[in-house]
């Protein structure tokens, strides 16, 4: 599988159908199911994951919680404009960012944000131009954030979201993400209520989605591209859900491509997981073998994206791209805000 190249992980995608805003309801995304071992594809809506999921099955969530982490402020000494991303909490106040333009934040620099309440000075430039910055204040760092930052959509998103919490899962709990799990997206209260009431056990992991996972894949050949590290926890109470689900023939149904990534991070060869707290860089693309995933619910991703290439690790290459044609065909909403897969 060494031999893969970017372009076989291509397929065509008209622009109007990159979904802009989110549905009124979560649920009533439409769903393709994908069956890995055949390739058979159905259509369905989200509300009707509930019939696809069986006693005992354990549904694995990503509960981080996105930090509106995009900052616009000005150089402290020339008022020149910055834009800020936050990535990765390095320690308490120090963050690796990206920042543009990238010429005016040379080590030492400082720039303000609001009205002077936030400040931070650059201590460092790392790889890929990102900076190390520590930042300055009085306060609640998080409630600065939340006043001066905006949520960081992807660039593929050129409408405003009117409401903050659209880009957040309703389970979303531990803050630190520069992007959304979208998959969970689809979900509501009431809709995660009825499927604990079917008997499917739900655990939660975390995995902080920095934008390495977006990061265009450069290299011609797959397995030439390099994965940031993301920061995951794997709590006690979730592990002992799984290993119990396994144990007692149920599957492990993965929620995103972060829960999946965390999963397969921690499991053993045969599969068994302890609690775990690190930060992870597996890449996944067709050749690897699964340890512990039986199931997925996904958005459909971008063309030649690493997210498409873990999907056709577990549907296989052909299947997956004959999905999107047909998701294409079929018109579905595509991307973040977009529609949904369910492959098992």
């Amino acid at each position: 599988m060494d031999t893969l190249r970017k372009k076989d992980f291509y397929y065509y995608l008209p622009q109007e159908l990159i979904a802009q805003e989110p549905l009124k309801d979560r649920s009533a995304s439409r769903m393709m199911t994908l069956n890995k071992n055949n390739g058979d594809v159905a259509h369905a809506e989200f509300k009707e994951i509930i019939n696809y999921l069986e006693p005992g099955d354990c549904l694995i969530l990503n509960d981080t919680r996105v930090i509106p982490a995009r900052l616009y402020g000005q150089r402290e000494k020339t008022g020149g404009a910055i834009e800020f991303l936050l990535l990765n909490k390095r320690k308490i106040d120090e963050w690796e960012i990206l920042v543009k333009p990238g010429r005016r934040a040379k080590i030492g620099a400082r720039f303000v944000f609001g009205n002077g309440e936030l400040v931070a000075e650059v201590l460092d430039v790392i790889n890929d131009g990102n900076r190390i910055v520590k930042f300055y204040y009085d306060g609640i760092f998080e409630e600065i954030l939340d006043r001066l930052g905006e949520m960081p959509l992807p660039h593929y998103i050129t409408k405003k979201l009117d409401d903050k919490e659209r880009y957040q899962t309703v389970y979303a709990k531990n803050s630190g993400s520069a992007a959304a799990p979208t998959a969970g997206l689809h979900f509501t209260e009431e809709l995660l209520e009825k499927i604990k009431d079917k008997g499917v056990h739900v655990g939660y992991v975390t995995l902080h989605v920095g934008l390495g996972t977006f990061r265009p894949v450069k290299e011609d050949l797959v397995a030439e591209h390099k994965m940031h590290s993301e920061f995951y926890i794997l709590p006690e109470k979730t592990a002992e859900l799984i290993n119990n689900a396994k144990k007692n023939g149920g599957r492990i149904v993965c929620v995103g491509t972060t829960a999946t990534r965390v999963l397969e991070t921690v499991a053993s060869e045969d599969g068994h997981v302890e609690p775990a707290t690190g930060w992870t860089d597996i890449y996944i693309y067709p050749g690897y073998k699964f340890k512990l995933t039986d199931a997925l619910i996904t958005n459909f991703h971008l063309p030649e994206s690493t997210l498409i290439m873990l999907v056709s690790a577990l549907a296989g290459r052909e299947n997956v791209l004959r999905a999107y044609e047909e998701a294409v065909k079929e018109r579905y909403r595509f991307f973040s805000f977009g529609d949904c897969m369910y492959i098992y």
